[in-house]
């Protein structure tokens, strides 16, 4: 028992000498548990019927949103009013005079108004994906089993939290579901209309990639940097891809000049650093890489 007393003492050190201790209380952190149940909660808000146990109908649904969205507005107001005052004791952001919960209430409560937006958004995609994807056999088979329709779905919800300047809680978000598809999505990439993840396994994309319209990507694809240098933190770092253009299975797509052509074919395993024409396929040959532009 010594020497367990004596480990606690050695951790007690390390927590005066390293810090990350997230003190309970008034300042504490967001809640992974919190962010997790609450990701849960908007899921069932955009998918009605979908997620839950019970049934529902056209009798109770308006009943049983109302209560959803009352019940989740009071939690997300707390975690983001916890992120927002993160912030202001980091130096890196000012809650105004209302303060960090007035704040917090103004974020949220636009969030709920923006919901039907993104919605509308998931429904593109959600029929992106059916149509993409000769497997597919119904719409209801992309919301209830697509891990590329999940990513998407968390990606517009955190990706809101993110242009709303909102501290950690983005991050949480996006890597939940990073967790259980193996889809990397920064919170901060903008995505358009109609996006389809095929499989999805090991995609990353990137903090400031831009993704047009009708943009479909195979597993293993990356979006990145060309450096991952400190400094670099506020610049465009990684690629835009135009609208139509289909990127296949493990292709490496990096920097933040580099821009892919509208309708653009990128082929699987190629490496591409720099920009690639309108209208293009790329694909590699005998172990060569080959551009090949087609008439429009």
């Amino acid at each position: 028992m010594d020497r367990i007393g004596k480990s606690i003492d050695l951790l007690m050190e390390t927590y005066s000498s390293f810090g990350m201790v997230n003190h309970s209380g008034g300042a504490n952190l967001p809640g992974r548990a919190n962010i997790a149940r609450i990701v849960g909660g908007l899921d069932e808000l955009l998918f009605p019927g979908f997620r839950e146990n019970q049934g529902l109908d056209h009798s109770n649904l308006r009943l049983v949103t109302a209560e959803k969205v009352n019940h989740l507005a009071l939690e997300l107001i707390r975690e983001v009013e916890k992120s927002l005052a993160f912030s202001v004791r980091e130096g890196t952001l000012s809650c105004g005079h209302g303060g960090c919960h007035a704040a917090a209430e103004l974020i949220v409560g636009s969030f709920f108004e923006e919901l039907p937006a993104i919605r509308h958004a998931l429904s593109l995609d959600m029929e992106a994906n059916f149509r993409g994807d000769p497997a597919a056999k119904s719409v209801d088979e992309v919301i209830l089993s697509y891990p590329g329709f999940r990513a998407i779905t968390v990606h517009r919800l955190a990706n809101y939290f993110w242009n709303a300047q909102v501290p950690l809680i983005p991050r949480m978000m996006s890597e939940l579901v990073h967790a259980s598809t193996g889809i990397d999505i920064h919170p901060g990439a903008r995505i358009g209309e109609s996006f389809f993840i095929d499989h999805g396994t090991g995609i990353v994309i990137g903090e400031t990639s831009v993704i047009g319209n009708n943009v479909k990507l195979y597993q293993g694809v990356t979006l990145g940097a060309l450096s991952v240098k400190k400094e670099e933190a506020n610049r465009k770092r990684h690629p835009t891809i135009e609208d139509d253009v289909t990127i296949y299975s493990h292709a490496t797509i990096l920097g933040g000049d580099t821009v892919i052509g509208q309708g653009s074919v990128i082929g699987g395993n190629v490496w591409i650093t720099e920009s690639v024409p309108p209208n293009t396929t790329v694909y590699t040959s005998a172990g060569e890489q080959v551009l090949m532009q087609r008439d429009r």
